[in-house]
């Protein structure tokens, strides 16, 4: 052996090798293997070097390693002078080389280091003997590959993504992360959003680097395994694998590895899915400097504080997309401005989709610009085969899904892109379709799906009592809407279980037209724009169980065919135009034998027009900003008790015109819910009230003109609660309120000026909620005199997304 090896450090000598290796191409593929073997070893020589005395590698130990590296430098230094005939002499002497280092690598490093784990742990005594009584014996390691090859189990990321609009957010995350009483996070967004790029970003971050001694990362994904991650922990550390019997012995070899790390410690836990919470808890050891960032596109609000990742503002998505597509050739400012925004609006902030659209924008003419905005106003959709890329990022998310929250979410694509919806619009279909009648349920289900960031749940004030939920917006990003979409197009149209319609001025699709069988759709949502004259094609859709009617235009009227679809249990007609439409053709809804649930929004009726269509099954009617002209009483006699029999709960809000309401209300004696919100010229209720025997919940808040209420309030012997919130110019309750021995909650925030009378004295277990001006004027003084009173102040709250809605 020549001085060469001896007097330089191994990995030296090791690099000169390797790069005199790849200078000769002549000897490949044994040449290559070499290559590939003496680099797999280089950082484990380098370790070697660093380490030599505290990992106790003796000179002895590392003669073999060495000869076979002066071995191989001969070699390659003989190359350029081999002869044809001698190369297959050489080419053996390759090989032998390539497997002398490659037994160095999987047995004798791995018995040295094996005994050096031992030492370093303090496990001397055997790692599993802390667990559960187990037998003395560690399991046989592998004896496959270099324990130093997977040094980079658990490493960050090199970022390789083009970093726009993150410089708010990473801000916020390092804040959150620096701050001590901060253990836990968890940065959650929908799918595409940039998670794992935020906290890669993060973690290379410099104050974060140097807060934590010991950064570790590792991808979760959906079918998580606790002792794998341990394992890889314990890798990528330097220490041999170790086969954990059960996840308690993992939590004690995780424990055993942090104690021995010492100094600051950041675990983060990318992409963990829905029912990963058991193992979160595993990992959360309390130990000082410990701390877990999780990134998941759900929520895990019982794990530990969280971070919503939001969709990029509108300049940081421009930047992202100038950046990710240059500019076509010969395209004027104005022109380019105007296919800019176009994209940007059709992308919505979601770096995926600006990525993929961007990418295939890039270099392309400006015919291929013009040629993907204009597919896009004729329908096509991003998920379309030309984007497989954002599908196969957003399809996991559906997948995960429980069958009942796949329906829900599938029932979101009825709605129109980038709209805000009233939960109860959407409680209102499910509560036919899949919630048995409770309310409750249904709400949960959306609230399962914003869990998993599927959709937004906006509240826009206080929260609401008795299962109102007109009070929330439900927003979905327009990307997860086409989602829901393109899963219900998986098969033909005439035979889907929803389908979607788009009607532009008088053109129907084609598939429609000349039709010879009926359409097979259980729900059935129809869009038209502000040109459509209402003249409508014959369709037959006998299992049509929820009709959706998106209108723009100020005149409309309702399709014949309505009349013949007798599963109808829920219509909703939307107007999206700037004027209230007028609705013609009413009274083809008359006689519909399941139809339970009506909702009109910004459109012109009479209410006239409601109870004569005597819908007997009819069990909700919804008015939400409708304009309802002169109410003036009919002529006809028709029993109202008889034609809306059925009829439990009435909805009228933001109808800004209503100052009177029609008697048949009054004459509908099952009602059990009569809600009048938002509606300011409404300044009295008739004595007729009283008739409704069987009302449990009057809510009329936010109705500011409304002066009194009729005595007969107190004939509602089954009324339980009463919101008169925000009803400023209420003077006084009726004298005998407190006949209502049901009633057990008031909501009446902002009614200081309200004069309660004396029998309120003798309501038993009454629960009022209101805010600090009315609780001290009204209600503090009747505590010592009241059984069982409570007050609670709620300081009213209300959204200014609110003011978007309209």
């Amino acid at each position: 052996m020549t001085d060469w090896v001896g007097g330089a450090v191994v990995s030296e000598a090791l690099k000169l090798v390797i790069e005199e290796a790849k200078k000769f191409k002549a000897y490949k593929p044994l040449s290559k293997d070499l290559v590939s073997t003496m680099e797999k070893l280089l950082p484990i020589t380098k370790e070697i070097d660093l380490k030599q005395k505290e990992l106790d590698f003796g000179v002895g130990e590392l003669k073999e390693l060495k000869e076979t590296i002066e071995r191989a430098r001969v070699l390659v230094l003989k190359f350029p002078k081999v002869k044809f005939y001698e190369k297959p002499k050489y080419t053996r002497k390759i090989g032998e080389i390539n497997k002398d280092l490659l037994k160095f690598c999987q047995i004798d490093l791995q018995l040295l280091q094996h005994r050096n784990q031992l030492t370093l742990l303090g496990l001397t005594g055997d790692l599993v003997n802390k667990v559960d009584g187990l037998s003395k014996r560690m399991e046989d390691f592998s004896v496959h590959t270099p324990v130093s090859v997977f040094r980079d189990l658990c490493s960050v990321p090199k970022l390789d993504k083009v970093l726009v609009g993150l410089d708010w957010p990473l801000m916020e995350l390092t804040k959150r992360l620096l701050d001590n009483d901060v253990v836990n996070l968890v940065v959650s967004a929908p799918p595409g959003c940039g998670k794992t790029t935020l906290v890669t970003q993060l973690c290379h971050d410099p104050k974060i680097k140097e807060k934590f001694k010991h950064i570790f990362f590792n991808v979760v994904s959906n079918t998580p395994n606790f002792r794998k991650l341990v394992q890889d922990l314990l890798q990528h550390s330097g220490y041999q694998e170790l086969k954990f019997e059960n996840d308690s012995q993992a939590v004690v070899g995780l424990r055993k590895l942090l104690e021995e790390l010492k100094g600051p410690i950041l675990l983060v836990l990318d992409d963990v899915w829905r029912g990963a919470e058991t193992m979160l808890q595993k990992f959360q050891i309390n130990l000082p400097d410990y701390k877990i960032l999780v990134t998941s596109r759900f929520d895990f609000p019982s794990f530990g504080s969280s971070y919503q990742l939001k969709p990029l503002e509108d300049k940081d998505a421009r930047a992202l997309l100038v950046q990710l597509a240059s500019r076509p050739y010969n395209v004027s400012q104005a022109e380019y401005e105007d296919l800019l925004q176009k994209i940007l609006k059709r992308c919505n902030g979601f770096p995926i989709v600006i990525e993929v659209v961007g990418g295939s924008l890039k270099g392309r003419s400006l015919n291929t610009w013009k040629g993907q905005v204009e597919s896009w106003s004729e329908g096509e959709k991003i998920l379309d085969n030309h984007h497989p890329t954002v599908l196969e990022c957003l399809q996991p998310s559906f997948n995960a899904l429980e069958s009942n929250l796949k329906e829900c979410f599938l029932d979101m694509g009825l709605f129109l892109e980038d709209q805000k919806i009233r939960a109860s619009v959407i409680i209102d279909i499910w509560m036919e379709l899949y919630g048995k009648g409770s309310s409750t349920m249904c709400m949960k289900y959306l609230e399962d799906l914003a869990s998993q960031n599927l959709l937004k749940l906006v509240p826009l004030g206080n929260e609401q009592e008795d299962g109102f939920y007109n009070e929330f917006l439900v927003t979905q990003h327009d990307i997860l809407r086409e989602l829901a979409i393109c899963q219900s197009e998986l098969n033909e149209k005439l035979e889907r279980n929803r389908l979607n319609m788009d009607i532009r001025e008088d053109q129907f699709p084609d598939w429609c037209l000349n039709l010879n069988q009926p359409i097979n759709a259980r729900l059935l949502s129809i869009s038209t724009d502000d040109k459509f004259s209402s003249n409508w094609v014959e369709m037959d859709c006998p299992n049509v169980e929820v009709l959706v009617l998106n209108i723009s235009s100020s005149n409309y009227a309702l399709p014949s065919f309505i009349a013949r679809m007798k599963k109808l249990k829920v219509l909703t007609i939307t107007n999206h135009g700037f004027y209230r439409a007028r609705l013609r053709n009413f009274s083809c809804l008359s006689s519909l034998p399941n139809l339970k649930r009506i909702r009109l929004e910004k459109t012109s009726i009479t209410l006239l027009d409601i109870h004569q269509l005597q819908l007997n099954s009819l069990k909700k009617l919804s008015l939400v900003m409708c304009s309802f002209g002169e109410v003036f009483y009919d002529t006809e006699e028709i029993n109202v008790s008889k034609a809306l029999q059925s009829l439990q709960e009435i909805d009228i809000d933001y109808c800004y015109d209503l100052d009177e309401l029609p008697y048949w209300i009054f004459e509908a004696v099952s009602l059990k819910t009569l809600s009048i919100t938002n509606c300011i010229k409404l300044s009295k209720l008739p004595e007729e009230l009283g008739n409704l025997s069987k009302l449990e919940v009057l809510r009329l808040s936010s109705c500011i003109n409304l002066s009194e209420l009729p005595e007969t309030v107190a004939e509602l012997s089954n009324l339980r609660f009463m919101d008169i919130s925000q009803c400023v110019g209420l003077r006084k309750l009726p004298l005998e309120i407190g006949k209502l021995e049901k009633l057990t909650k008031i909501s009446m925030r902002k009614c200081w000026r309200c004069e309660l009378p004396d029998s309120v004295r003798n309501l038993e277990n009454l629960e009022v909620k209101c805010d600090e001006e009315t609780r001290t004027t009204l209600w503090e003084r009747l505590k010592p005199k009241m059984r069982n009173l409570s007050v609670h102040v709620e300081e009213t709250e209300h959204n200014l997304n609110l003011l978007q809605m309209f």
